[in-house]
């Protein structure tokens, strides 16, 4: 048990130790991965497909917030005879929607954010993300600062949407994440 639980924390220092690097150091690594490698230039699969699976600081925090889930709570369920996926699917999922909601909101709003991915990744205008494009619009005319801010106003609608339609859920992910018992 204590090796298992040794590896364990050596693979989340790991994972941790991955935010320390910028984004930069990995940027050409992963074009050339990406655009040569898998032949995804143009498509929004580097986009997507790395967002996936979840970054290092969605990693810790779930981890967080699962460890001030109860062990009793597995424990009991066990006794009554339900599986791991009963227990995961019926107890473990719905006491993890804040955190669950958290890192979504967190990580859509990383991915709209986004600026150098798409500029590395997407060459076509027809593909580009409204960050480009609203960029392209900036460089590409005299600026008329009341339609670029007219534009940055409707690129943060759904932001914002989803933060009032996530709020309750979002500030209770926030709060308790962290605190144990």
């Amino acid at each position: 048990m204590y090796i298992e639980q040794n590896g364990r924390n050596a693979v989340f220092v790991l994972v941790l130790s991955t935010m320390m690097l910028p984004y930069h150091v990995t940027m050409i690594p992963l074009s050339v991965l990406f655009i040569r490698g898998l032949d995804w230039g143009n498509t929004f699969y580097p986009l997507i497909v790395p967002g996936l699976f979840g970054s290092a600081f969605d990693i810790f925090l779930l981890r967080q917030f699962f460890m001030t889930i109860p062990m009793e709570l597995s424990d009991a369920a066990r006794i009554d005879g339900c599986s791991h996926t009963g227990i995961f699917l019926r107890i473990i999922l719905p006491l993890a929607k804040p955190a669950l909601a958290t890192v979504g909101i967190f990580s859509f709003l990383w991915a709209w954010n986004w600026f150098v991915g798409p500029l590395l990744y997407l060459n076509r205008e027809r593909l580009w993300t409204l960050a480009l494009g609203l960029q392209a619009y900036r460089s590409a005319h005299a600026v008329g600062w009341n339609y670029m801010m007219a534009a940055a106003t409707v690129f943060t609608v759904p932001i914002i949407v989803l933060f009032f339609f996530a709020q309750r859920t979002f500030i209770q992910g926030i709060t308790m994440t962290g605190i144990k018992g």
